[in-house]
């Protein structure tokens, strides 16, 4: 039977992965923009890859179950790169919360009810999340296993405790990577694997849109002083991708992969910690 791809988020980081995990599969590429998926779906094409295209509003519970039976109709769905979201330039604190947090809870909630044996997904969260002070206990766990559906009930998602987008963000990426946690145990009764990358700044589209927003500067100087001292690629992103999807990783699942350059590093205890 057909072994499948679906790509939530059709932009650089999810072709970049799906490039290494796609061949001899078939890449379903779903996006809010149909053009994207589109225009992604040519390109992977050309270079080979059997691919067809969906749109998609991760935000919305029957916009994901569509795509689900679009998935399971083309066959076994052998992977999922969950990689749509929206950055803090980008969105107000609520478009935030329901898209990069409900979103994500909701596609590993209905994806994990059909991830096939062997199978693999890479949820694409943020070194924002590690950025974020320490929640407590009982927030970690809140994001971790409150239901999809009462998930933006939360009262520490209440607008007068969420300050701003940028906070929004750094709650949504911390708790996509909890929510992975939790989810890694269900997903192990299908025989599949599920983990997060936690990527810095990726010189992609919405890389861009940072850059050029109102905190620029902020993230030139974070690149200037990390120890990378630049911005990393989706290429890169893709390799570890590749890994946690594919046989070397089998035995990494329910975890997060922070790659960023060392900014995180730098801002504990290096020259980007606050004073």
């Amino acid at each position: 039977m057909t072994k499948v791809i679906v790509v939530i988020g059709a932009g650089s980081i999810g072709q970049a992965i799906a490039r290494r995990v796609g061949a001899g599969k078939h890449v379903l590429l779903a996006d809010l923009r149909i053009e994207a998926a589109e225009a992604a779906a040519k390109v992977l094409a050309e270079a080979g890859f059997a691919t067809s295209t969906a749109t998609v509003d991760v935000a919305q519970r029957t916009s994901v179950g569509a795509l689900v039976a679009n998935a399971v109709a083309l066959g076994d769905v052998a992977g999922v790169i969950h990689a749509a979201g929206v950055s803090p330039s980008q969105a107000p604190p609520a478009t935030i919360l329901a898209v990069d947090l409900y979103g994500t809870a909701l596609v590993l909630e209905l994806f994990g009810d059909v991830i096939a044996q062997g199978g693999a997904a890479v949820v694409i969260a943020s070194q924002s999340g590690h950025r974020l002070p320490a929640l407590t206990a009982d927030e970690d766990r809140a994001l971790a296993v409150t239901p999809v559906e009462a998930l933006l009930s939360l009262p520490m998602l209440a607008p007068d405790k969420i300050g701003d987008s940028l906070h929004a963000y750094q709650v949504s990426k911390r708790g996509n990577s909890l929510r992975v946690k939790a989810e890694a145990v269900r997903w192990a009764r299908r025989g599949a694997r599920v983990n997060t990358i936690s990527p810095g700044i990726i010189m992609t589209p919405l890389a861009k849109d940072e850059l050029s927003g109102p905190r620029g500067e902020g993230y030139r100087t974070m690149l200037a002083l990390s120890p990378a001292g630049r911005a990393g690629t989706p290429d890169e992103v893709g390799h570890v991708g590749a890994l946690l999807m594919g046989p070397d990783g089998a035995f990494i699942t329910g975890s997060d992969i922070l790659m960023d350059g060392g900014v995180t590093a730098s801002w504990f205890y290096g020259p980007l910690a606050p004073t």
